[in-house]
């Protein structure tokens, strides 16, 4: 258990870190989410805004709870009730969004015959880790934290996160803590590992640039001058009186 917990996020880490560069390297025209919105367009303008900021909001709210240290919230004044009110209501309403938003995704994926031609064994095995992974971390939310009595993870489950950055892994952490959340950070670090070599990889190429570009202003072009009666002939020739009767 202690290897698991040692081995195997190092494992995900450098798959994730190395197989982004080797991806972008020998791969950057498959670097792509090989949009299907020309096959079905309604229920994607539906699930995937839900699906996005959802998921946005959840992992923005792991980074919070996992990076943060709980010293640092009692430092500024934030009690770890409050902490823990707002952690639970906030990943409760972000993690139901992602559910309905990734529900109405596979649903188009699996009753639109043209999206599901288009969906490859990769697709596959990558919607199914990204599917459990949000199933376990709703079970943790909802089951442990909202239901249930409670599990402080950011006393196990955050320092040993952080701890493998900062080169000071302690695995031991992790043994006793709840079977569900031990099963959501191995489908976590599985599907990091998987990452660079899915259509995940359009994460890093979201177009944040369109929020500070300059206005793109488009006129109409008046056919007047030289060309004028060019046109003017083309659209006769085209269209006789007659014919506009």
């Amino acid at each position: 258990m202690t290897l698991l917990w040692l081995a195997a996020p190092y494992v995900a880490l450098t798959s994730f870190v190395l197989g982004h560069v080797w991806r972008y390297r020998h791969d950057q025209f498959g670097w792509t989410t090989r949009s299907s919105q020309l096959y079905e367009s309604r229920l994607l303008r539906l699930g995937s805004p839900l699906f996005h900021f959802g998921l946005l909001a959840v992992i923005g709210g792991h980074a919070m709870g996992i990076l943060i240290p709980a010293s640092w919230t009692e430092y500024v004044g934030i009690s770890e009730g409050t902490y823990h009110l707002v952690s639970v209501s906030a990943g409760t309403l972000s993690g139901l969004a992602t559910v309905a938003g990734l529900a109405i995704l596979l649903y188009r994926r699996i009753t639109v015959l043209a999206v599901r031609k288009a969906t490859t064994t990769n697709d596959v095995v990558m919607y199914t880790l990204l599917a459990a992974a949000i199933a376990t971390g709703m079970l943790n939310t909802v089951g442990d934290n909202l239901i249930g009595g409670g599990y402080d993870y950011r006393a196990t489950v955050a320092p040993w996160f952080r701890g493998l950055f900062s080169l000071n892994p302690q695995p031991e952490l992790m043994e006793a803590i709840p079977i569900s959340f031990q099963v959501h950070n191995l489908v976590v670090l599985a599907l990091l590992a998987i990452w660079p070599y899915t259509r995940l990889v359009h994460v890093f190429s979201a177009p944040l640039g369109y929020l500070v570009r300059p206005y793109v202003v488009y006129r109409s072009r008046d056919p007047k001058g030289p060309d004028a009666r060019r046109y003017a002939r083309a659209w006769e020739t085209q269209n006789p009186p007659s014919a506009r009767r």
